[in-house]
Formats: structure tokens, C-alpha cells, sequence
């Protein structure tokens, strides 16, 4: 088992905030789905509700649920519902027909008394969550169809949303986002390296992971084990940091960057198998298997270096496979090396949302619920199945029917075998479950 850093050496202790404020039960919130004319909320509520009065009774439900705090979204009061309890999932099923919820979620804490408020609960200890989203991954398709607008001067871009705001130094912006295929794929591989690192690295056993998808633009892995458990935030930021490659010291590995033979010594792979060494060696001998005169030169290598590592890829794979050196190739010099080093690292960091896994009293989906930014379910799978896993497919909760909307602008999408789209100011009939999707993705709107 991998053993934690010193809490002495832990390089960033910020205070976490809570999901809503501690002390209200019903707390003001942003819908998923505000805005929406009464037509169109009203079908989506319908929907919603047909969906619970069917499924409530096969929903998969927490472990020792009794010990967790529940939290809802609901529709028209645009209001959170917090600090509930159910006894068991009868009692919840009967819940849900009864609210119809946007949005459902419960804690990753467990409670001696959870409907109690934040500071009397009784905290006893929370589930490792990691929460994997492509609003946190640089994708080529994040300023295709992601768009924001900072919510207090109104300046606006697309891609990836910035901490703050260039013009106004606001952090309150409006974000509309798109799941398409390219961006659940890297959540995907970010969700892939991150599962590799706990198995390997943390050494938790295949029983005491679980995967989900969130039913919006990513996936959820959660840990289930007493073991941590107990963990405090800054425990819990430790090991954010360590899956994140966060302030990570290559000479804990091996590799000294500070001269030729540090690392030369690090590439010998065969010495060393384990943790960032491993990680590290194996992402350096891909990269220069794959890389092309452009990948080499994104990463700050000038063009002669470029092409002296293309001209000897050959002889520098042979090096690192049989010798484990790589500095005695000609025009490629210990600065080089360093960018490659350090390029690899980060290909080999796990970009996860760090705030939700350090938050020991964290609202987390509730599986088999619907997401209400797009109608999709939140959905678990299994650990052999996380390279075949189907989103589009899997998490769709609406079968037949159909209904006839305006779409004001949307993509191609597709929903199980068929594709959608792209629309533009047209009137359309769709499926259910394509119309749920649109107008909870502000897109569309029920015709009159």
C-alpha cells in the first residue's frame, strides 16, 4: 500500500467549502434547467416524473444509506432540499414519486445523525470520491460548442471557463456546455489512468472501486473503503495531489534533473517498476514512439532537435529498451530531455475536479437518477467494462414517444444508433428522450 505524504509535506491546504451553505435546509440555487418557458418545463417535468413513478423502486441505492444526508433539486421552487434521511429505499422511493426532483443527490459522508445541521450531524467518516468532468480537460472541442459569459460584466468566450474574469476580476460566470463523443472520450481516459493509479499505486482492490457515469460531460469513481474512510480534507489532498502530479519531485524517483547522469539513470525502467518511475518511463518510450515533428515542437523542442529525434528514434527506443540511456544522441541535450521528462508527466497526470474529493461532506448523484442538464441517467458500470462503455447509449432513461420542438441551435448528437441534427432555427419531432435532452440543454422548447 502506497504510503501517504507527511501532512508536513503537503503543498496547498485550502479551506473547502461546502456543498450549500450548513445551516438552511431549503437553500436558494441555480436551476439545471431555469429558465425554461412553462411549456417546456412542464414537459420535462412530466417526463421526469413518469420516469421516478416507474423506476423509483429499481434505483441502486448507497450502502448504510441511513447514515448518509440527502439532498434534492426540484423544479418550479428552484430550491435545494437538504438534510433528509430515508431508513431504507422504500422510504426514498416513496420520496421521489412524490417531489419529482430535477436533480438528486446524497453525501459521500456518513452521519450519526444526518438530518441534523452541518455542525451536528456528527461526521463518521466519508467514501473517497473523484469527480472527472471535460469542463476541466483542454479538449479541440471545448470552443466548438462550449460557451461563457462572465455573469457581472458580461464579457464573453468559448473553451474552457477561467478562474476569474480578465476584464472584471468576477468568478461568476454562466457556462453552456455540450457533451459531445470527443469530450466523454477524454473524460474516459482521464477516468482510465485515474483507475490504474489506485489499483497500482494505492493497491485498492477491484471491490472497493466503482464507476459511474454522471449522466452529463463525465464520469464518477468512488471508493468504498474503511481504510480511508477516516481521512480528513488534508489527507484526502494528498492523495489529490499525488493522482494530479502535483508538486511532484522526480529525484523522490530517481530522476535528478539537475545534471546528464540523473537522467540517464532514470530511463532505466528495468531497475524500477513502480509508482511516477514507472509511470514516467513508459509514457517517455510512447511519446517518442508516436511522436511527429509537430508533437515534439508544441512541446518547446526546436526544430534541428526535432529532427535529430526523429532521425534516431530508432537507436534512442533501443537505448532506453536495452541500456536505459538517452542523452547520448547527437543535438539532443539535457534541456531537451527535461521538456520531454516533464511532458510525460503531465500526460501521465489525472485531471479530476480536486474540490469535490477533498470535501469531506460532499453531495455526490445518486446513481440510476436523472441529470437534469440533460435527462440522462447517472449510470455505474463495471471496471472491464470502462474501455467499451457506451454514455450515449447506457444512460438514456426515455424510450418512445416523441414531440415536436423548436431548436434554436444545436449539433450533431447522437442518442443510442441515431443521429440528430445539427439543427438551426428549425421545428422538428423528436424522440423523447432527444427532445428531454435539448430542451434541458436550453436548445430547444416545446412547440405550442
Amino acid at each position: 500500500m502506497f504510503k501517504f505524504f507527511s501532512r508536513a509535506k503537503c503543498l496547498i491546504t485550502p479551506l473547502f467549502r461546502t456543498f450549500v451553505e450548513k445551516d438552511e435546509v431549503m437553500v436558494r440555487c441555480n436551476m439545471s434547467i431555469k429558465g425554461l418557458k412553462d411549456d417546456s418545463l412542464s414537459y420535462v417535468y412530466s417526463a421526469f416524473s413518469r420516469y421516478y413513478e416507474e423506476s423509483a423502486n429499481a434505483l441502486s441505492f448507497p450502502s448504510l444509506m441511513e447514515k448518509r444526508e440527502f439532498a434534492f433539486l426540484l423544479f418550479n421552487e428552484q430550491i435545494m432540499l437538504r438534510h433528509k434521511s430515508f431508513k431504507n429505499q422504500s422510504e426514498l422511493a416513496s420520496f421521489l414519486k412524490s417531489i419529482t426532483p430535477s436533480d438528486v443527490y446524497y453525501s459521500c459522508a456518513y452521519y450519526a445523525d444526518p438530518v441534523a445541521d452541518m455542525d451536528r450531524k456528527g461526521w463518521a467518516g466519508a467514501d473517497l470520491v473523484f469527480d472527472i468532468d471535460a469542463d476541466h480537460i483542454q479538449t479541440s472541442c471545448n470552443k466548438i460548442h462550449d460557451e461563457w459569459i462572465c455573469g457581472s460584466c458580461g464579457f464573453n468566450g468559448r473553451g474552457l471557463t477561467p478562474e476569474s474574469c480578465s476584464v472584471c476580476g468576477s468568478k461568476k460566470f454562466n457556462v453552456k456546455s455540450w457533451p459531445c463523443e470527443l469530450c466523454l472520450e477524454s473524460a474516459r481516459k482521464e477516468t482510465i489512468k485515474l483507475v490504474d493509479v489506485l489499483m497500482e499505486d494505492f493497491a485498492f482492490s477491484d471491490s472497493e472501486i466503482r464507476l459511474f457515469f454522471s449522466g452529463h460531460r463525465g464520469y464518477h469513481v468512488h471508493v468504498e473503503s474503511e481504510l480511508v474512510r477516516p481521512f480528513d480534507a488534508i489527507e484526502r489532498k494528498e492523495i489529490v495531489d499525488y493522482v494530479s502530479g502535483l508538486g511532484l519531485d522526480l529525484s523522490f524517483y530517481g530522476l535528478d534533473l539537475k545534471n546528464r547522469r540523473g537522467v540517464q539513470d532514470f530511463a532505466n525502467q528495468h531497475s524500477v517498476n513502480f509508482g511516477w518511475y514507472r509511470r514516467v518511463a513508459h509514457e517517455i518510450q510512447n511519446f517518442i514512439l508516436n511522436a511527429g515533428e509537430e508533437d515534439l515542437r508544441e512541446i518547446g523542442l526546436g526544430k534541428n532537435v526535432a529532427l535529430a529525434i526523429l532521425r534516431d528514434k530508432d537507436f534512442i527506443l533501443k537505448r532506453l529498451l536495452d541500456t536505459g540511456t538517452w542523452s547520448f544522441v547527437r543535438g539532443v541535450g539535457l534541456e531537451s530531455w527535461k521538456k520531454i521528462v516533464k511532458h510525460c508527466v503531465r500526460l501521465q497526470s489525472v485531471q479530476i475536479d480536486t474540490v469535490v474529493t477533498t470535501d469531506t461532506h460532499r453531495l455526490i448523484r445518486l446513481t440510476d437518477t436523472l441529470h437534469g442538464k440533460t435527462g440522462f441517467k447517472k449510470v455505474e458500470f463495471s471496471l472491464s467494462a470502462i474501455h467499451d462503455f457506451d454514455p450515449f447509449k447506457s444512460a438514456i432513461a426515455f424510450k418512445g414517444g416523441a414531440t415536436t420542438v423548436f431548436v434554436s441551435d444545436a449539433p450533431e448528437f447522437r442518442l443510442g444508433d441515431e443521429t440528430f441534427g445539427p439543427y438551426k432555427k428549425q421545428r422538428v419531432e423528436l424522440p423523447t428522450a432527444a427532445a428531454v435532452f435539448l430542451i434541458c440543454k436550453g436548445k430547444a422548447e416545446v412547440v405550442e
